[in-house]
Parts: structure tokens; C-alpha cells; sequence
């Protein structure tokens, strides 16, 4: 079950993904799922052309996706902060200088890297999801 706050994140989230013009006009082909490992609570978001087809807060074992994003709460909160501090204003900075790992196929990740990092960027609007 998750808190109001990350319900609202969550929506928050899923609302600014579909709606951003960046990710529109890059993410025909964005179609993969990711999970976002948060400490408290695990995201999966299931995209399909661009759009958040489904986005599951703390998903079972046994449920498949592509590759995972993974970090500590600090790393998170610096990541997810309007002015990131240094090390967390990117998957590659936050993954070589942090604690941030990036687990499964890194072939999607590369194919789909703009889109994914302007996806990330929108953690920045609404904080952490967890």
C-alpha cells in the first residue's frame, strides 16, 4: 500500500511523462519496461510509444522488465531535487560517483537514453516517488 504523498508523486509523474513535448517527439520508439528502485517503495513504469502504459508501485517478484535503476535514499533525494548537488544530476554521474546502479539489458537503456533521462529529469518536479 503506498503514503498519499507517493500516490500523488506517482500521478504526478505519469501526467507530466504524457504530457511533455520533449518525450512526445523523441519517444515514438520508447517502448520498454523499467524499474525505478526508490529504498521505500519500487516503481515499475511499463512504456509503451512514448506514453506510461501502466505504473506499478512496489511490483511482485516475479514481474519482468527490461532493466532496473537502483539507489540509496540520499542519492535519490539528490537526484529528485529542483537543483541537484553534484554526482546526482545524472544516471551517469550519480552511478559512477554514487551509489546508483543500472541493472539488466544496457542495450535498451542506450537505445533509449534521451527519452529516459528527459523522463528522469521530470523527478525533479515532483520529487521522489516513495
Amino acid at each position: 500500500m503506498t503514503s498519499t504523498g507517493a500516490t500523488t508523486a506517482v500521478e504526478r509523474f505519469r501526467e507530466l511523462s504524457d504530457g511533455d513535448p520533449e518525450i512526445q517527439a523523441h519517444g515514438r520508439y520508447f517502448s520498454c519496461s523499467y524499474l525505478l528502485d526508490m529504498v521505500d517503495h519500487r516503481f515499475l513504469v511499463r512504456m509503451h510509444r512514448g506514453k506510461v502504459e501502466e505504473l506499478v508501485t512496489d511490483p511482485g517478484p516475479l514481474e519482468p522488465y527490461d532493466f532496473a535503476i537502483r539507489a540509496g535514499r540520499e542519492t535519490w533525494e539528490g537526484f529528485c531535487s529542483e537543483v541537484p548537488p553534484p554526482m546526482c544530476h545524472g544516471i551517469w554521474s550519480a552511478t559512477f560517483q554514487r551509489d546508483m546502479t543500472l541493472e539488466g539489458d544496457h542495450l535498451v537503456i542506450m537505445q533509449n537514453l534521451r527519452v529516459l533521462t528527459r523522463q528522469l529529469e521530470l523527478l525533479r518536479i515532483t520529487g521522489p516517488l516513495g
